[in-house]
């Protein structure tokens, strides 16, 4: 990041996805993001699994509805992207007409090995529409956890860009003080908390982590209403009768001095925006730097292991007798 640069704008999307239909869900999505690259934003977020959508029902079915679990996880898996794929593809058009940093939450349908499996994933797109990397949830939270896998530490990282250093976790991965701590230590400016979290105890932890690790953060949230979901699927009728809204989104940006600058958004579809003042960056740090000179390297230590964990090693055969890995794509 240049000493010199100026404020910048930067943008969180609250939205609602087309129920589970990646195709419109990505045309949606490319959609806002010109119109929030038409307004000046840099940096541009999308919510938690925006794409194809959050698999609101993991709150709702009872485990023992197996018929209904499967049904749900199969149109899940049909609709899931893949990366790269077309749905990314739409998304880095949109990012490169715009000439903006993206962050894109998705489901993301696991490529190696059985090719069965989701994973709760953000996608970083530079201004250029290139996929600069991914971010798989490490710990799919309570009833999630019949939905998606567990993600490994290989795609915890932070992008250095002309705006700052942008990195991020995923709703819950916010409550593990070590992750959080990675983020901070990497030298996160710019936060991203992509989430399906609401009300007054989430917008507190976005503050809190504002002030902590100095950084901005950008919270960003479906929004969505029972209506939303067609009528074919049979777990709306699971919600009480009077329930509008699911989730009323809250989305927020707070700068590092824990400020809510923009937010929070309620009950309606919006585009937050707010400025960025780069000294912010770097000026608050004087006081309070906590993977810096508030820390204590000698009294504590973390290991982050960042190796790749895929689901199936092969050695030796036809092919010659090193071990083999199957990438991960993008």
């Amino acid at each position: 990041m240049s000493n010199a640069l100026k404020p910048f704008k930067i943008a969180a999307v609250q939205a609602t996805p087309v129920f589970l239909n990646r195709e419109a869900t990505a045309e949606k999505a490319a959609a806002l993001i010109r119109e929030a690259g038409s307004a000046g934003a840099k940096l541009i977020v999308f919510p938690e699994s925006f794409i194809p959508a959050y698999p609101d029902w993991v709150w709702v079915v009872p485990s023992g509805r197996d018929r209904l679990l499967s049904g749900l996880y199969g149109e899940m898996l049909e609709n899931a992207v893949e990366i790269p794929g077309p749905a990314t593809g739409h998304i880095g058009r949109a990012a490169k007409e715009s000439g903006a940093y993206v962050v894109m939450g998705v489901t993301e349908r696991d490529t190696e090995a059985s090719g069965a499996s989701l994973f709760n994933t953000l996608i970083y797109f530079g201004p250029t529409g290139e996929i600069l990397g991914k971010h798989r949830k490490l710990v799919p939270t309570g009833g999630e956890r019949i939905v998606w896998a567990q993600g490994d530490g290989s795609t915890l990282e932070v992008y250095d860009t002309p705006l700052g250093k942008l990195g991020g976790l995923i709703c819950w991965e916010n409550y593990m003080p070590l992750a959080r701590y990675a983020m901070y230590a990497w030298g996160t400016q710019l936060y991203v908390a992509a989430t399906w979290d609401r009300g007054e105890p989430w917008l507190s932890t976005l503050r809190h982590i504002a002030k902590e690790g100095r950084v901005y953060v950008i919270g960003c949230c479906i929004a969505m209403r029972k209506g939303d979901i067609p009528d074919r699927f049979e777990h709306k009728g699971l919600y009480a009768p009077d329930r509008d809204w699911i989730n009323p989104g809250d989305s927020a940006i707070v700068n590092p001095q824990g400020e809510m600058i923009a937010g929070p958004a309620s009950n309606k579809e919006e585009i937050l925006y707010a400025e960025v003042d780069p000294q912010m960056m770097r000026g608050p740090k004087w006081m309070l730097d906590v993977a810096g000179h508030y820390a204590r390297p000698d009294v504590f230590e973390l290991t982050v292991r960042r190796e790749p964990r895929p689901m199936i090693r092969v050695a030796g055969g036809a092919g010659g007798t090193e071990p083999k890995e199957k990438k991960t794509a993008g």
